[in-house]
């Protein structure tokens, strides 16, 4: 079937980004693997690229674009070559949104220049060590000092991509205690300059999969955060996280569908390639089935995905459509995944075969962004159950 969701220009850009990764990724990307993360000038690589940009006013070194299929396209090339951005994608899809609406004007000024270049990389710090997905509950606070110049920030943070390389990262932490009625409320976030006295890495995580992303925990001891750093306003930080969350799970969705192609592609090349009983496995008729199958649920998470992009360019993704597509891509994903493993025998499960990568990398799509139980709920509750 015949896609329409991309053009001439998103077609350009993959071509070039396709050129990018064979000459500047795949080489190298096994040292990635092995030291678990990327190094940091790759990002000033893809900052010349204009990966970075692409969503930015033109004003400040952007592309001026207003769209999410460029990431998307992103998405494609990079499942389709078993690699991975590091940490780079948090700085794109998660922290550009926040910055783009709730930055005052001086704050772009600030902000943005470096955001296309890469200079400096973006992270978002939520989740904390006892909370998880119950964002009301953490206990980080960001109390203001007694002459108003600056908000003191002492807690901590965990699971937190690209936290290791990240120069800014945007912290929720609570500035007011929750009331009887909202929970919710009380909820600050802060752009905090990496650099800042206080402010500590801590572990860098050693993660099943995602083994080239970066991913720490944070620990802010009396951090001296300027009053020009309050992202937003004051108290409402839970209804901006709440905002941006279809747009996450977009992302999560999308990467999800591209992962699951990817994962037919590599293991239609491996059973063509590989022999048994003198004849290859792509010979035999449980092979044909076993990718049939597989093709048939790719073919229907393209049709969610781009759906979801055309929805979420338009500004009409609701929650609950966004979680249906990650619920969807992701169920669908892990399902492919493991069976295009289970056709490469024990192959597929060396480190060194990119289906065993992918595998692992997969996993996690069920988890953040909200879990796949999470987003059932959410479905539910728009269903009026």
């Amino acid at each position: 079937m015949r896609r329409t969701v991309f053009n001439e220009d998103h077609e350009a850009f993959r071509e070039t980004l396709r050129a990018f990764i064979e000459a500047e990724v795949v080489p190298v990307y096994d040292e990635w693997f092995a030291a678990g993360q990327a190094p940091r000038e790759f990002y000033y690589k893809l900052g010349e690229l204009g990966v970075f940009g692409i969503n930015v006013p033109e004003e400040f070194g952007g592309a001026g674009m207003d769209s999410h299929k460029f990431e998307a396209v992103l998405y494609e090339e990079t499942a389709r070559a078993g690699v991975q951005f590091g940490g780079s994608g948090v700085h794109v899809l998660l922290a550009l949104p926040y910055i783009k609406m709730l930055a005052t004007d001086e704050q772009k000024k600030r902000y943005l220049p470096k955001f296309v270049t890469g200079e400096e990389m973006w992270a978002i710090a939520m989740t904390e060590p006892g909370t998880g997905s119950d964002l009301a509950g953490m206990k980080t606070t960001a109390r203001l000092s007694e002459d108003g110049t600056h908000y003191v920030l002492n807690g901590a943070k965990t699971f937190i991509t690209g936290g290791v390389h990240a120069d800014k990262v945007i912290v929720c932490a609570r500035t007011s205690p929750p009331t009887a009625e909202d929970r919710r409320f009380g909820i600050s976030l802060f752009a905090v300059d990496t650099k800042s006295e206080g402010y500590s890495v801590g572990r860098k995580l050693d993660k099943l999969g995602l083994r080239t992303s970066d991913t720490a925990e944070l620990a802010f001891v009396d951090v001296k955060v300027p009053v020009e750093d309050l992202l937003g306003e004051e108290n409402k930080g839970f209804s901006y996280l709440g905002h941006n969350l279809a747009s996450e799970r977009w992302g999560i969705a999308f990467g999800a569908y591209a992962q699951a192609k990817a994962a037919i592609r590599f293991t239609k090349q491996y059973v063509q390639e590989r022999t048994v009983f003198g004849k290859p496995v792509a010979h035999f008729q449980n092979t044909k089935f076993e990718l049939a199958a597989c093709q048939a649920e790719v073919d229907a998470a393209e049709a969610v995905a781009d759906r979801a992009t055309e929805a979420l360019d338009a500004g009409e993704l609701t929650p609950a459509e966004a979680a249906s597509a990650k619920l969807f891509c992701t169920e669908v994903a892990h399902r492919v995944i493991d069976r295009c493993l289970q056709l490469h025998g024990g192959y597929g499960y060396m480190n060194e075969y990119p289906i065993a990568r992918l595998y692992a990398d997969n996993r996690v799509n069920r988890i953040y962004g909200g879990t796949s139980e999470i987003m059932k709920t959410i479905i539910a509750k728009a269903m009026g159950l």
